[in-house]
């Protein structure tokens, strides 16, 4: 994700490129890519040459110290995000763009709200799809009214916690518009044992979950074969379709007020990436909050957490704040 993996998509109908992170900042009028940073030196000097990037790192830390950058982007695994967020933002960094899941525990989670605060880093969690034009015209559609009451959200996703299922998360959090989370349940593909030290092995797979907000909206989440996420309104539904290459609209009318299909309103393609980077400098600039801030990103990390916990529990409903705050997943 840091600048490579525009090269595994270019041959599909991704729709989202540019994709990487330095791809999206080449692309973005406003801002220069100063340096980069890698543990291993073949990597670095390859995003470097790729990206005409001028200097490169082997220590983070020392790249922010001499560059003093306004952003850095944040694309390791995610067992050190809460330590290179914490660093970012003590040595003058004023926005981050961590690429999901945005930690391994709570306890880092709430590690990462207080250190943003603390330093007013604007902040944007890499999930893209809250940033592209077809899912905020969905977005904008049913907080319009047109489709009635929101009844429930489905995502037709899966995949592990955190690698996977953060995507889902996000979106079922921005199309219940971003509502703080009353309790959650799970169902997880996990061995209970595995529980015992309060640590998962490997990054269990999420088979099912719900998630009750507290303004009343429903969010399930069943597997799937893509990313899909369809709402489901007293006046009909909306639906995006095949990883958002196209969107489904039906609603209420004709002579029987039928649901019935309509069209969805025209939207520009654009990168997600190149939108989230571009929130970022608006609210640096402007010193307001960005779309996918740390307490967004820090609600729809504690649903993940809060499924899985479910699962260690026997199924139980989870309230928000979940107690388990040092349930940790996975081995980075």
């Amino acid at each position: 994700m840091g600048g490579t993996i525009d090269e595994e998509v270019s041959a599909t109908p991704h729709g989202a490129l540019p994709y990487s992170h330095a791809a999206g900042y080449t692309a973005f009028e406003r801002t220069d890519i100063v340096a980069a940073a890698d543990v291993v030196e073949e990597k670095a000097q390859y995003v470097c040459d790729k990206w005409n990037i001028p200097k490169y790192y082997l220590d983070y830390r020392e790249m922010i110290v001499a560059e003093k950058p306004d952003i850095v982007s944040i694309a390791t695994r995610p067992g050190n995000h809460a330590d290179i967020t914490q660093f970012a933002a003590e040595n003058g960094v004023r926005g981050i763009y961590c690429d999901k899941p945005l930690c391994a525990s709570m306890e880092e989670a709430d590690a990462m709200v207080e250190v943003c605060e603390k330093y007013n880093v604007k902040f944007n969690l890499g999930t893209q799809r809250r940033f592209t034009p077809g899912y905020i015209k969905m977005r904008e559609i049913l907080e319009s009214g047109e489709l009635g009451e929101r009844r429930s959200i489905i995502a037709y996703s899966g995949g592990s916690a955190l690698w996977g299922y953060t995507h889902a998360a996000d979106m079922l959090l921005f199309l219940a518009s971003d509502s703080p989370i009353e309790y959650v349940q799970g169902n997880v593909a996990v061995d209970d044992a595995d529980f015992e030290d309060n640590r998962t092995e490997t990054d269990p797979s999420i088979v099912m979950g719900f998630i009750r907000f507290q303004n009343g909206i429903n969010g399930i989440s069943i597997p799937g074969t893509s990313y899909e996420f369809e709402v489901n309104c007293s006046e009909g539904t909306i639906r995006a379709l095949n990883n958002g290459l196209g969107f489904h609209l039906r609603k209420r009318q004709g002579q029987f007020n039928e649901i019935l299909e309509a069209q969805f309103p025209p939207y520009e393609r654009k990168s997600g990436t190149v939108g989230c980077i571009e929130d970022i400098v608006d609210a640096i600039e402007t010193d307001t909050e960005t779309q996918g801030n740390i307490h967004l990103a820090h609600r729809s990390t504690e649903m993940v957490f809060a499924i899985v916990d479910s699962q260690r529990q026997q199924g139980v409903r989870v309230p928000m704040p979940m107690e388990n705050r040092a349930l940790y997943l996975g081995r980075w």
